[in-house]
């Protein structure tokens, strides 16, 4: 499993792992798997995105997004051949802390993160150089936790009532 050393990959790891900027994680990762020759929903990636959207969800008191984005998640995630790269992430804890995430929005319970635990000393090493280098805005501040809302949508809203035939 190549795309665990991917630099966008490594931003993922980053993102998720050091200030949980789970929209980021969502951005990177659906760009490199959109930058994948003829991908599809089936690629291990989406399980990624998906985990990222819904604790993002989570995180913002969406209980029901983050629910059923996370069911998605974890159900991906164990319908894919994850022992390929069970030498780059601790699988068995990152499936049981998705669990447990799914039963805390169930409950309606306060959001609680998790880290990806890191197997590979050396995939360690080229995170830590990857973090380094990028600007990461802080954990808790608004500009991560209601990144969607704080940026330009125009682009978006436009795009949306384009879909629902509607004229600008």
């Amino acid at each position: 499993m190549e795309f665990y050393y991917h630099p966008l990959f490594l931003k993922f790891i980053g993102y998720f792992n050091w200030n949980q900027d789970y929209f980021e994680c969502h951005e990177v990762l659906e760009e490199y798997w959109k930058s994948i020759p003829n991908y599809t929903k089936e690629h291990p990636l989406t399980a990624y995105i998906l985990l990222s959207t819904g604790l993002y969800h989570w995180r913002r008191g969406n209980f029901t997004g983050a629910y059923r984005t996370l069911v998605k998640a974890q159900k991906k995630m164990t319908a894919f051949p994850l022992s390929n790269g069970i030498e780059f992430i601790n699988y068995k804890k990152l499936l049981n802390d998705m669990e447990q995430s799914i039963e805390k929005v169930k409950k309606k319970e306060s959001f609680f993160p998790f880290t990806l635990s890191l197997n590979s000393e050396k995939l360690k090493k080229v995170v830590d150089e990857t973090v380094a280098t990028m600007d990461l805005l802080p954990r808790n501040s608004d500009a991560v936790i209601h990144k969607h809302m704080l940026r330009d949508r125009t682009d978006i809203l436009l795009e949306r009532e384009k879909k629902k035939g509607r004229p600008n």
